[in-house]
Order: structure tokens, then C-alpha cells, then sequence
């Protein structure tokens, strides 16, 4: 699972994954999401929920701290993952203001990457 997702462009559906996975014995999309779920828990992928779609976590600071930042280009399909702790400083404060606590906090940005808006 972790290198179908290492080697995508861009986050794939747990149905996508199965497709691509057949071969290897996935046979049920319950198989699929039990082992994203496990990327996930382990700090490893996360999901995007605009896309209901998973990707691979691309930074070493993600851990398990459950805080990604995303850019999602409308047009390609591809997916930065960023971190910015200003950011997740900001979204704990509020969060906290409101009496909340976050376990988890994925921030998605939605318009073109930098080669679709220029090309």
C-alpha cells in the first residue's frame, strides 16, 4: 500500500488502490481501508477529504501530530503537502477559544500549482 501510494502523482481513492493492488491479493475495499487507516495511525499518509482520496506524508516533521497542510491543484490532480507552525498555532488558539480540542487538523487548499496556472 505504502509503495502504490509512493509511486502515484497524485492522492489516489482507496478504490484506486484496490484496482491497482489486485495482483497482489486485495480483493475488498475493507482490506484497503483498514490498511490506509494504519498509514494513517502510524503518521505515514494522509487523507484528503475534499478529494476522498489518500496520499503518502511527504515531511519528516508530520509524525504523528495529525497537522498537514495542503495545495490541491484543480486542473492536474497533484497534491503538496506544507507545514507551517504559525499556521497551526493560529488553529489550535481558535480551536481553543471554542473549547475544542483537535486530535487532528488537515488544512486544504484548493486552485492551480504553479505549472498549470503558467502553462
Amino acid at each position: 500500500m505504502r509503495e502504490a501510494l509512493e509511486q502515484a502523482q497524485k492522492p489516489m481513492s482507496a478504490y484506486e488502490l484496490l484496482e491497482l493492488l489486485r495482483e497482489d491479493g486485495l480483493r475488498s475495499p475493507l482490506q484497503v481501508y483498514r490498511a490506509l487507516e494504519q498509514l494513517i495511525e502510524d503518521g505515514t499518509a494522509h487523507k484528503i477529504e475534499s478529494l476522498s482520496a489518500f496520499a503518502l506524508c511527504t515531511r519528516a516533521e508530520c509524525g504523528t501530530d495529525g497537522h498537514a497542510t495542503f495545495a490541491i491543484c484543480t486542473k492536474c490532480g497533484r497534491a503538496e503537502e506544507f507545514h507551517d507552525h504559525a499556521l497551526e498555532r493560529v488553529l489550535r488558539r481558535l480551536a481553543r477559544r471554542e473549547g475544542f480540542r483537535t486530535m487532528a487538523t488537515t488544512v486544504e487548499l484548493s486552485g492551480l500549482c504553479e505549472t498549470c496556472a503558467h502553462g
